[in-house]
């Protein structure tokens, strides 16, 4: 496993002043909330830093963002990562000497939560980019649930096609091991993948992951899904394998835009493609595609969001407050 306390001490005592943020709401919120301008300071107290090239890096991932957002808000996000990451690993190995357990390698679990296109994606790839900056280059992988939802068969025998993204059309069994064998120490583990395109799951391809130093897992349900265990009956929930977890919020009004963005776009790019997806929607007028899209979010979307996936909100440990142009203005902080 890469050290990630490979800076010299000063440096490592340095971080996020917990003054610098307003007390959010009432003073039994367990929140601190940062404004954009507060959040930004804190940049001052990491010793990371961001080159042109890399800003330009993630500006790829996110044609959005700003060299102003890449150094405000997600170069403090990446060094409070950074802290996390080292005192868990710290913590790990003296709990093992502890108990006379023999330590074994195993990631740091970070993950990434919020609605359909709220950007749980891009914020996922960003924070892979910038964690494979660190001092010691960690090695860090990227899972999204969507490879552990149901292939569409499965979801049609059962009569879920229509409720795809609810919590019963994933196969939670399937990832709870997957996170376990993670946390497990196993050698390699893999998962499914998920594709964009046909809107299925690819039945003859996998994601394999050889035990990386930090493993972030972006997904609908990162902070909501939970399963009685076979033996002992307790639940299980899929944020007890999360080390550290993020959500990415915005006003529905926001993504509920950035929906239909995206649902028009995908529609455009399987124009000449009838193995896509949304080539079904290719015959209809750009206004027929707009209504059918907002049917969808209202039948489906809107319903998981308000059931399932918002209530988990305050559950996250740190929650990316977005306005409409997908930029970041405040982050919420659970308190230490």
């Amino acid at each position: 496993m890469v050290d990630v306390r490979a800076e010299p001490e000063s440096a490592r005592r340095k971080g996020p002043r917990m003054d610098a943020g307003q007390a959010d709401d009432t003073t039994l919120s367990p929140f601190v909330r940062f404004s954009r301008e507060e959040w930004g300071r804190l940049r001052a107290n990491t010793p990371l830093s961001l080159s042109e090239e890399d800003v330009r890096d993630l500006r790829r991932i996110a044609g959005h963002l700003s060299s102003e957002e890449a150094t405000e808000v997600y170069l403090p996000l990446s060094w409070l990562l950074h802290l996390h990451v080292g005192a868990a690993q710290d913590l790990y190995r003296s709990a093992h000497a502890f108990l006379g357990h023999q330590a074994t390698e195993v990631p740091y679990i970070v993950g990434i939560a919020g609605s359909v296109a709220a950007g749980k994606s891009t914020v996922a790839e960003m924070v892979k980019a910038l964690i494979s900056r660190w001092p010691g280059r960690p090695k860090v992988e990227l899972v999204s649930t969507d490879g552990f939802l149901y292939p569409n068969r499965v979801l049609r025998s059962r009569g879920l096609m229509d409720r795809k993204g609810f919590p019963e059309s994933y196969d939670l069994p399937l990832l709870l091991r997957f996170l376990a064998d993670l946390k497990a120490g196993r050698a390699e583990v893999s998962a499914p993948i998920h594709s964009h395109l046909t809107y299925d799951i690819l039945p003859d391809r996998s994601h394999r992951i050889g035990r990386p130093d930090v493993l972030i897992v972006e997904g609908l349900n990162m902070l909501e899904a939970g399963l009685p265990e076979p033996s002992e009956g307790n639940r299980v929930f899929v944020s007890d394998y999360v080390d550290f977890s993020i959500y990415v919020d915005a006003e529905e009004s926001y993504v509920k835009g950035w929906y239909l963005d995206r649902f028009l776009r995908l529609r455009e790019e399987a124009l000449g493609d009838d193995s896509a997806y949304f080539h079904r929607f290719a015959d209809l007028s750009v206004d027929e595609a707009k209504d059918s899209a907002l049917r969808v979010w209202d039948e489906i979307d809107h319903p998981n969001l308000k059931e399932n996936i918002e209530p988990t909100r305050d559950r996250a440990r740190l929650i990316l407050e977005k306005g409409p142009d997908h930029s970041v203005r405040s982050v919420r902080l659970r308190k230490f």
